[in-house]
Order: C-alpha cells, then structure tokens, then sequence
C-alpha cells in the first residue's frame, strides 16, 4: 500500500507537504503542490478517507435513509438524492428501513458509528421521534423528506398530500361517484392522515356524508390484505369507486378485483397517490396525484449541504412540493 510518506520521498518534500496538498490545507507554493500530485498520480495513491476525516473532521459521506426502495416513488427520489450529492461532491450511503421501526433503529445506530456529515431521513412513522432525537443529540443534521413527525423540528421537503387527495376525490366526485371508499395508510404516518383528512375535506365540501365503513387503514408498503375489499364489497351498499392512499395499494386493489372476475373501471373506478415510474409510461392506466419524486431527492440534498457547509442558523425551512392530478383511464363516470 503507497503511503504519503512514500510520496514524501519521491517527491522529495515532508509528510506533513504531502497531507496539506491532499486535504488542501496550510500554505504549499504551487510548484510543490502540482509534484506532488504528479507523484500521486504516478504511483497511483489513494488516500486514506478515514485518515483524511479525522484530520478535517468531515467524511464527505451522507446518509439517505428511506421506508422502501421497492417503492417507485421513493426509487425516483433516491435516485434525485445521489445525483446532487455527487455533484456536490459527496458519497451516499442508503438505508431502507421496511417501515419497521426496529429496522430503521439499526440503520440510525450504522449512521451514528459510520461519522456521516448528515441524513436525508424519510421516517417510517412518528415512532421515528427517539431515533430523530438520537441525530439530534449527536448533533447530524438531518433533513425529513416525505414525511413529518410531530415534536421535531427540523427543515423539510414535504408534498401537499391533503391537498391531492382533496383534488383525487372531487375527480371522482364529479363523475358522479358518492359511495368513495378509502384504503389508507397507518394512521402513526403525516402522509396518510393528511391524505385522510383530504379525503374528508373533499366530501364535506360537496354534501356528500362521511362513512366510517368505507375507510380502512392499511400499511403503506404491504398493499392490501383481500379481506379488505371483501369487507367493501360485501357491505348493502358497496363503493363504486375507491381512493388508494398509495400505489402499492392501488396495485393490490386492482389485482385483487380482477381474481373476482371485476375489472376496473367498468365495475369500479380506482384512483391513487403517487405514480408507477416507468410503468406510467409503458402502460398509462392509473388516475394519480403525482408527485415531483426527483425533486424531492434533489432540493433534500441541496439543502441537508447547505445545513452541514454553511451551519444555516436561520431555523427550520419548510418546502412544499404541489402534485399534479393526471386523469386515466381507471376512473370513469359513473352511469346511472
């Protein structure tokens, strides 16, 4: 293995020249810098980025911690996310926690120990409140992304999930739906109780009266169990249409209606949060409120850089990223 002191000597100059013109500091005249980086690149010396953090107190590494990369949503973001920080010059570890609190701990004990500069941190839920705090005490910064978790105050890249969902169902509404099912996230998650709450808003709004039997709250990545829409399906009046709070579960919807022999939308209408990636594209089907997925990678990063480069002490910034509602063919109007 080349050491610095290997450089130092065909260099012909001191180790502590060496380690300056690699971490770029102390005073080195030009002409002894570009030897010793010719030297460098001769013997084909890396240097040692644990050596070099120590003395700078800085890894040039982050951490994107997100509930599921599975997810199209949270791939596209990922993908936003590891953009910037190259750019910027920085490296990107990922963590994908399942939405498993126990899961997401071990990552946040991986960051702790790795000495990261700091975190894009999509939570699994409010359960993620100690394991933000754990950052905190140990003062990474971090910045949430997707979702918010109450008592925590920290900058945001967040999208306007109640304001979708409202838009998703006066779509439906308009078509002349009123039996509007909704199959939900967990309610210990800000997207799905947002999403929720837009749901309600949206039918207040238009006289339409609120049925507590035609709401469940599933798990976000788990999709949907089939004794959810037999419980729908079977009621004395079952929905004609229904909101997905994400497209995991809208994709169990429709697989599941089908095994019945019902097809969407001719038997019912199905409209979701979030878009299918490239599956849009190949086979644009679903009416989606979609989100800026890369953008929220994006504008995460930039501002987790300029949290950890410029120590921004002017408090909390919010950003809220707008969806578009994309109408397709999975809700129709609804005949008489």
């Amino acid at each position: 293995m080349i050491t610095i002191y290997d450089i130092a000597r065909v260099a012909e100059v001191s180790a502590m020249t060496v380690s300056r013109v690699i971490n770029n500091t102390g005073r080195v005249s030009d002409k002894t810098r570009r030897r010793v980086r010719q030297v460098m690149e001769e013997l084909h010396y890396v240097p040692n980025s644990n050596a070099r953090s120590l003395v700078l107190q800085k890894t040039n590494i982050l951490s994107l911690l997100i509930t599921d990369i599975t997810n199209p949503f949270y791939t596209t973001l990922a993908r936003g996310a590891e953009d910037t920080a190259k750019r910027l010059g920085y490296r990107l570890l990922l963590g994908n926690s399942d939405e498993d609190y126990a899961k997401e701990k071990d990552y946040v004990d991986m960051i702790l120990s790795t000495r990261v500069d700091g975190v894009l941190f999509a939570p699994a839920g409010d359960g993620s409140f100690s394991h933000l705090q754990q950052l905190e005490q140990h003062r990474i910064p971090f910045v949430l992304l997707d979702r918010d978790v109450p008592g925590i105050q920290a900058d945001r890249i967040i999208g306007e999930s109640r304001e979708g969902a409202r838009r998703l169902v006066e779509h439906l509404l308009e078509l002349g739906h009123r039996r509007i099912a909704l199959l939900g996230g967990s309610q210990d998650v800000s997207t799905a109780r947002e999403r929720h709450a837009g749901y309600r808003e949206a039918l207040k709004l238009n006289d339409v009266a609120y049925d507590e039997a035609l709401v469940l709250h599933l798990n976000y990545r788990d999709g949907l169990n089939p004794s959810a829409l037999d419980h729908l399906l079977g009621q004395e009046k079952p929905p004609t249409a229904i909101f997905a709070a994400n497209n995991f579960i809208a994709l169990g919807i429709i697989q599941s209606l089908r095994a019945r022999g019902l097809q969407v939308p001719d038997d019912l209408s199905v409209v979701c949060f979030d878009d299918l990636g490239f599956a849009s594209v190949l086979n644009p089907f679903l009416t989606v409120a979609a989100q800026p997925a890369y953008q929220f990678g994006v504008l995460g990063m930039e501002r987790l850089i300029s949290l950890i480069e410029n120590d921004d002490s002017n408090g909390p910034r919010t950003i809220i990223l707008p969806s578009e509602l994309i109408v397709r063919s999975s809700s129709r109007k609804l005949e008489p």
